[in-house]
């Protein structure tokens, strides 16, 4: 059977993957970034129009873009709802952003690591995804220079706050520089915030997308994080020049997003409700955040180094001993317990060894203790092993 040349390029989701493989209620799972199910909002559904049952605007609900271009615009990113396309999930910005601007071989630039799914995606496209690391503040500013200088890549890829899976959050002074950059090169930025409203320390930033004065940009945001992940709700925001081509791809792709989803999402948008939900929310992870942080330092302070997340899902535990986690999955599941190898997240997994990341927010805190000890324990006698 002859299937098309990108085919071949299609990696299979190794966190996909892994929670398959950790759908075992006894699996204590560190694997996935799943809110916590105990804070998806009850939600209503008995005032929904029966006109939203047919088909709708490629663009979205008029409502919901002006909702969502507000809510932009306070956050100083300067847009009209004209600029709003509500998508299936964010991570259908990245589809219609790859369509866009990726050809076999076209240079892109990325955070190293970066966000797994955004990966396979360029890299299904033919990209040929070059990086600059991450740093404790944002990415490194001598390298992204050198990058731009002698690649001019059709667009840069980044995750500003609290970066996934390494839960960075870059310093205003990184941002700035950051859009400078892009300006004097004239390369288009991907910005992609959905972790922005889980904030546990209340610290939120200008978007970089809100400081470019000349380069093209897309910002894209969800409600996954927030609501429902069922949803299915995303959006993107362009510049002018862009939204057009976005919309035409949004169209080819899927015609529209789905309404009912659209029409929950805009009930919570720029509510009072919703602020309740998110303080609570935040409320609820910071605690979840520092009961990982008190089991960590118990049974991973010598096998690993890793920052607090001020905001996120995630912890990004860097071995003191490096060895490929991927290895470890087999034996981790055998101890019911799960995680995701960090070697993934990066364009060169064999050059990266000895991350791995780790979800706070799903686990039951009564298996917190235990599933860190057995992971720990993994760890260690691999380490032994590889040591023998």
């Amino acid at each position: 059977m002859a299937f098309s040349e990108r085919v071949s390029r299609l990696k299979s989701s190794l966190i996909r993957e892994i929670l398959a493989a950790a759908q075992r209620p006894e699996v204590m799972s560190f694997a996935g970034g799943l809110p916590a199910e105990a804070m998806l909002p009850k939600v209503e559904w008995a005032d929904m129009p029966l006109s939203l049952g047919q088909y709708g605007m490629s663009e979205g609900e008029p409502a919901l873009r002006e909702a969502l271009a507000a809510q932009a615009r306070a956050l100083g990113l300067e847009c009209t709802a004209s600029q709003v396309l509500v998508v299936s999930g964010s991570q259908q910005t990245l589809d219609l952003a790859a369509k866009l601007y990726i050809d076999q071989g076209t240079e892109i630039l990325l955070e190293a690591p970066t966000y797994l799914a955004a990966l396979q995606i360029f890299q299904l496209f033919g990209a040929d995804c070059l990086t600059v690391p991450q740093e404790a503040d944002g990415p490194n500013l001598a390298q992204l220079r050198s990058r731009l200088e002698q690649h001019r890549p059709a667009f840069i890829y980044l995750i500003p706050t609290f970066q996934n899976p390494s839960a960075v959050r870059y310093s205003e002074a990184k941002r700035a520089a950051v859009a400078a950059l892009l300006d004097e090169f004239g390369v288009t930025l991907i910005e992609d915030e959905p972790y922005r409203e889980l904030t546990f320390d209340g610290g939120s930033a200008k978007p970089i997308a809100g400081r470019l004065q000349k380069a093209s940009w897309i910002y894209t945001g969800t409600v996954s994080k927030t609501l429902l992940p069922g949803l299915r709700v995303g959006y993107l925001i362009a510049s002018p020049d862009l939204f057009p081509h976005l919309l035409k791809l949004k169209q080819s792709a899927d015609l529209h997003t789905n309404r009912i989803g659209q029409w929950q999402a805009l009930q919570w948008i720029g509510s009072e409700k919703y602020q309740q939900h998110l303080s609570e929310l935040r409320s609820f992870y910071r605690q979840r955040r520092d009961a990982f942080q008190s089991a960590l330092e118990t049974h991973f302070c010598d096998l690993a180094d890793w920052n607090v997340p001020q905001g996120g899902l995630f912890f990004w535990l860097t071995l003191k001993q490096p060895l490929d986690t991927r290895t470890l999955l087999s034996e981790a599941l055998a101890n019911d317990v799960a995680f995701m190898p960090g070697e993934p997240f990066f364009p060169e997994p064999d050059k990266n060894l000895g991350h791995l990341r780790l979800n706070f927010s799903h686990i039951d805190p009564a298996r917190l203790d235990e599933g860190l000890k057995r992971l720990a324990a993994v760890v260690r006698q691999a380490q032994i092993n590889q040591a023998a």
